[in-house]
């Protein structure tokens, strides 16, 4: 068996689909550029995978302990395409082994997978295996890929699925470090930052489930030039006010400005609400706005918003201390039945 493989989720500060937004300027140019500010979480993927010669097998244990898999794949290009298109929990992975597999020649491998990365919570878990399984494909044949390179994989076979994500979760890629990301062609421009301060930020995990294909197709229904107020709403939100955001997020993280941090999320979230909520239903989001709004998190923190594709997936909460932040997540956890989870940036 190849080195254990660590790859953590995302937290998307800010900037959540401008990416795949971006992606129409090819066409229409009049759509701007996105722009996302992200950091890596405590919580990831890991992985111990071995060389196999003409099978993909792969299995998983997720964080609450329930085994899925494993499942066995012929490594063939053709085959690892079709089980990604069934959509099933390992879809994202068949796919990124496909692209392996045409891409470089390679054979199979066989790869367990496990962690602590909450699913389905809009911390990338699927883009996190995705990379992860690039990653563990080139430990077990010996290739050598660039960061830049895991991310196109992993986006690529995610996309095989037929999920209509943009480029920014695959940035998970870069472990827990912040990266400033400007989407337009021909690619993402990653930059990482160096925080001025230090972050007590919460990450929510709010017990409910959501559809993000769902909000994905709903939102990429008003693009590129699809009239009404709606569709035009939600252009304007993840264009031109996307960018003002984090125009003054950048500076927020570079000086350390916790207090600035926690109001631009305040208003991003009600610029989503007001602009871009309307255009799925996913996205009325009811226990995400019951904690935004509780008692607590004005108390204790300096602003929130949704996280990811926002619904009901998960919450961040910018605390106003460490020791704020210990008594929010109790707060909440006690009073709403949520699980919180401490990351610290600096």
């Amino acid at each position: 068996m190849s080195d254990e493989l660590f790859v953590p989720g995302r937290l998307c500060l800010l900037g959540e689909h401008s990416d795949w937004a971006a992606g129409y300027r090819a066409s229409h140019a009049e759509i701007p550029p996105g722009y996302c500010l992200v950091v890596g979480t405590d919580q990831g993927l890991r992985a111990e995978a071995e060389r196999c010669d003409d099978v993909f097998e792969v299995g998983s244990v997720l964080p609450h302990g329930e085994e899925i898999g494993p499942v066995r794949i012929e490594a063939d290009g053709g085959a690892l395409d079709a089980a990604a298109r069934e959509g099933d929990f390992f879809s994202y992975a068949a796919g990124t082994a496909a692209e392996m597999v045409e891409r470089f020649g390679v054979g199979g491998l066989r790869v367990r997978i496990r962690g602590d990365l909450p699913v389905r919570k809009g911390l990338s878990s699927s883009a996190a295996v995705s990379v992860l399984v690039a990653r563990a494909y080139a430990s077990a044949w010996g290739l050598e890929l660039s960061l830049a390179e895991q991310m196109d994989i992993a986006y690529a076979g995610e996309r095989r699925s037929g999920s209509e994500c943009g480029r920014l979760d695959q940035v998970c890629a870069y472990g827990r470090r912040v990266t400033f990301l400007r989407f337009d062609a021909p690619g993402p421009t990653v930059e990482t930052l160096d925080p001025g301060g230090r972050f007590h930020l919460l990450v929510v995990d709010l017990r409910r489930d959501k559809d993000t294909r769902r909000i994905l197709a709903d939102l990429n229904a008003c693009y590129p030039e699809v009239q009404g107020r709606v569709a035009r709403g939600v252009r304007e939100a993840l264009g031109v006010r996307n960018a003002e955001l984090l125009a003054r997020a950048r500076v927020a993280i570079e000086t350390g400005d916790a207090p600035l941090l926690g109001s631009l999320m305040r208003d991003a979230q009600a610029l989503f609400d007001e602009k871009v909520a309307p255009a799925s239903p996913e996205l009325a989001a009811p226990r995400l706005h019951e904690v935004l709004a509780h008692p607590a998190v004005e108390e204790l923190a300096h602003g929130g918003k949704g996280v990811g594709s926002q619904g009901d997936g998960c919450a961040q909460l910018v605390a106003r201390g460490a020791e704020e932040r210990d008594r929010l997540a109790r707060r909440l956890e006690r009073e709403l039945g949520v699980h919180c989870m401490p990351l610290t940036v600096e």
